[in-house]
């Protein structure tokens, strides 16, 4: 027989965690002394702790290390969970990736500027929100065209819910779509509750699984460098848009050199 310190050498694991496997019922000792409370082993028990070592090394918790060497599990079972956990690891090299395709394109960003960008990219999904909007049309997407437009539509929108007593209850969101006849739909809209009615349109504008998002600080008229920075990061990052972004206004002052807006661009991979 083998004492624990011996057994631990040959089985090239810790003492420490002999003792955890036994305490759990992984692995216990063939004896154990009643009056100095030493372990001992038997060379028979190396096989099962190398099965244990090689199930950890495949990413099984030891919980289910125990029921796949005490249930004796059979060939199917047994090949259904290495088939869970190889898409399981599948997912984290796939997270991986992406993370490391992200680094480097900071790489080269800093590289190529000679600096660290100011303005972060944030990939998350984007829930529905309850919009009063009015809508109007822009000869473009550009943002000459459009800010004569939402400018007053926010003016009267603003108007319209105060006449019809609805308070919003969130940050105003415009968003765009292509006109049925050329041009772009604008829609400018703030967030109301439930029931809210008057002279304006409600709608219920669907989440955003996928948004790669960028904050905007100034005034809306100077947003092309930003809209530029999220179209470059999205193609070198790997993904692709997937429609028109949408513009929710986060802080708003007198001065549109003070706001603050997040830009929301509804993204695919590549």
């Amino acid at each position: 027989m083998f004492t624990i310190g011996d057994f631990a050498r040959h089985g090239r694991v810790s003492v420490r965690m002999l003792r955890h496997y036994d305490t759990i019922g992984l692995l216990r000792p063939a004896h154990s002394d009643p009056r100095t409370g030493y372990r001992f082993y038997e060379a028979e028990q190396l096989a099962r702790l190398n099965r244990v070592i090689a199930l950890k090394d495949l990413g099984f918790t030891l919980e289910q290390v125990r029921s796949i060497l005490d249930e004796e599990l059979g060939a199917d079972e047994l090949r259904g969970m290495l088939r869970l956990r190889r898409a399981e690891l599948e997912t984290v090299m796939a997270a991986a990736a992406a993370g490391l395709a992200q680094v480097e394109a900071r790489l080269r960003a800093i590289e190529s500027e000679g600096h660290m960008s100011a303005t972060d990219v944030v990939i998350k999904s984007v829930p529905p929100v309850r919009l009063a909007e009015l809508s109007g049309v822009a000869a473009s997407y550009e943002p000459e065209d459009v800010g004569p437009v939402i400018g007053p539509l926010y003016e009267e929108l603003c108007r319209r819910l105060e006449a019809a007593g609805v308070t919003p209850i969130g940050d105003g969101l415009a968003y765009y779509e292509d006109a049925p006849d050329g041009g772009v739909t604008v829609h400018a809209g703030l967030q109301v509750a439930e029931g809210a009615e008057g002279d304006f349109d409600v709608v219920v504008l669907p989440g955003i699984e996928q948004a790669a998002t960028v904050v905007h600080r100034g005034s809306m008229d100077d947003v092309l460098p930003t809209a530029q920075t999220l179209a470059t990061w999205i193609d070198t990052n790997g993904y692709r848009s997937a429609g028109y972004a949408r513009e929710l206004c986060l802080e708003y002052a007198e001065d549109p050199a003070k706001w603050v807006t997040e830009l929301q661009e509804p993204v695919l991979r590549a």
